[in-house]
């Protein structure tokens, strides 16, 4: 395996019907991996990801729209951010990369927006590894509360109100030391394996984040359901799970796994909602034998 340095590297601009442009990079050659996102994040949480599979596999990052390096919306009140609006935006990621198919990676809301693209263009995907996710209405299981989806409607409800008066309270909040230390502490990442470098990026890229467009996106995680696709779902699975996930139960994992017609389940033990970035090394070996058995090579 190579220095990532040595493989071929390409960046581009996809533009979607709606004239806004969207980023994506891929890296090195060979079958394509787009991976997707989760809410509020950017491409750094598959630099593992990338980093190992990049030598046999072209793999695909990108940014969501107001996310990243992609076009922020003209307006964060009113602007398209559903889970089928960013499964559009994957299809046309894909198109601009000239890529036909490929193995959809999905972690958190990423698995919702890979998932729904099935409803529309089954034909594009080869398979799914849906990492820490669920396949639709995500706020009635966060953190096993049944209030989640109140408390998000009256975050919205302030965040609406409060304007872009928002960003000049939380901004330096999610700017100091408070914020990495409050993550630790009240352990919505596993203390003991996650990486203040891993998780800092995520902690910025969240401080530029109009918030009203964020929490819009969050609330419209909650109005998405592709749980019916599941079970007509006729390509290779392997989903991952954590038994430590604050936000998406481990019993989610356990549910899709069982609705999908032979799919696979990795359970990470001590690992939280960011176990992309805790324990890669374990996801990325276990990927590779999800794909050494369920895309083998074809015979010389």
């Amino acid at each position: 395996m190579g220095p990532l340095s040595t493989r071929p590297i390409r960046t581009g601009l996809a533009v979607a019907d709606d004239g806004l442009h969207l980023y994506w990079r891929a890296v090195g050659s060979g079958p394509a991996m787009v991976c997707n996102n989760g809410v509020g994040v950017s491409t750094f949480f598959w630099r593992y990801t990338e980093e190992h599979f990049s030598d046999r596999f072209t793999v695909i990052t990108w940014d969501y729209r107001g996310h990243g390096r992609s076009d922020p919306l003209d307006d964060p009140t009113s602007g398209e951010v559903g889970i089928p609006r960013h499964a559009a935006d994957l299809i046309t990621v894909m198109d601009a990369a000239g890529v036909q198919e490929a193995l959809i990676c999905g972690h958190s809301m990423g698995c919702q927006v890979g998932l729904e693209a099935w409803r529309r263009h089954s034909d594009r995907i080869r398979g799914y590894v849906l990492i820490l996710g669920t396949a639709g209405r995500a706020l009635e299981t966060f953190a096993d509360n049944p209030r989640s989806p109140i408390f998000f409607r009256l975050a919205g409800q302030l965040v609406a109100a409060l304007g872009d008066r928002t960003h000049r309270i939380v901004r330096p909040i999610l700017n100091s030391r408070i914020a990495w230390a409050f993550t630790r502490r009240a352990k919505l990442v596993d203390p003991m394996y996650a990486s203040k470098a891993d998780m800092s990026p995520y902690l910025e890229h969240l401080a530029v984040l109009d918030m009203r467009m964020f929490i819009r996106t969050v609330l419209q995680m909650q109005e998405h359901d592709a749980w019916d696709l599941l079970a007509g779902i006729t390509v290779p699975v392997l989903i991952v799970g954590a038994e430590r996930d604050a936000f998406t139960p481990i019993r989610l994992s356990r549910q899709m796994a069982a609705s999908i017609p032979g799919a696979e389940l990795l359970v990470l033990a001590d690992a939280s909602h960011a176990a992309i970035v805790e324990q890669p090394e374990t996801i990325n070996h276990r990927v590779e034998r999800f794909l050494r058995e369920r895309f083998p090579a074809p015979s010389a």
